[in-house]
């Protein structure tokens, strides 16, 4: 069974019976995407986060995606990122670079990871400083609204506490407006150092994909998407509502708990 709909303001919902199909739908999106972002403004802006979405983009690296997808127009960055060592088990870079990059041809000066040599404040600020210089050149966008980066698509997982990225519930970075990517060093997940975009930067996205799978999420989106009503905590998948299109990618048991998960 496949499903799709709108649900309420929450954007787009896409339920999938398996993991392959899942990741079917994921790379035909990502693929229709990243043409027309080239073919509107020649490059493709895209950021990807950790966890299990690397392996459900893997489609992409396999026929027809490997031979039609303009990978000399993408550049890769991350929507957060652990401050460990490239090559460290914990890095989201080595995630993508194992999964994803290293089997298609990607530009390797596009791919902007962040400086793992300096503290969490200054790898966030060094990652912010370069983000800048690509908005003026407009190799990312700018946002029509605010002078936030506008990427023409951020990729998200979420935990089964509702984090998105490395915004976690409760946590102060989520009242952060000013900057556009800062940092943590009390992870509730190890490792504890990280940055992070913060909510204005992907709520300022032209896309954003929040991608989900398994039963021990479930309630996290059921809090996330459903009308459950002020007195509910507002968990940071919540406060993903942004300016472009959201759409969700959830397997079968992420969406066990949907009020409505049969949409047309």
């Amino acid at each position: 069974m496949s499903l799709s709909g709108a649900h309420n303001d929450r954007g787009e919902v896409k339920v999938r019976d398996s993991l392959d199909d899942l990741s079917t739908e994921l790379a035909d999106y990502i693929a229709e995407l990243s043409e027309a972002s080239v073919k509107e403004r020649g490059v493709f802006a895209i950021a990807l986060s950790g966890g299990s979405l690397v392996s459900l983009m893997g489609k992409l690296c396999e026929a027809p995606y490997n031979k039609t997808v303009d990978w000399s127009k993408w550049y890769i960055f991350w929507a957060d990122e652990r401050v460990v060592a490239k090559n460290h088990t914990d890095s989201n870079y080595k995630l993508a670079k194992d999964g994803l990059l290293s089997k298609v041809p990607i530009v390797p000066s596009h791919v902007h990871s962040i400086n793992d040599s300096v503290s969490a404040e200054e790898a966030a600020d060094e990652y912010e400083f370069a983000i800048r210089q690509l908005v003026k050149t407009r190799v990312v966008s700018v946002s029509d609204n605010s002078d936030c980066p506008k990427f023409d698509l951020i990729l998200l997982g979420m935990g089964p506490d509702g984090h998105v990225a490395s915004l976690f519930p409760n946590h102060s970075v989520l009242n952060e407006k000013d900057e556009w990517v800062t940092f943590i060093t009390d992870s509730p997940k190890p490792p504890p150092e990280r940055i992070t975009f913060t909510l204005p930067v992907i709520n300022s996205a032209s896309n954003v994909a929040v991608v989900v799978t398994g039963d021990s999420k479930a309630e996290a989106v059921h809090l996330a998407i459903d009308d459950v009503g002020p007195d509910c905590p507002s968990l940071p998948a919540r406060m993903v509502q942004p300016n472009g299109k959201l759409v969700w990618f959830l397997d079968k048991p992420a969406a066990s708990k949907l009020d409505h998960p049969q949409q047309s």
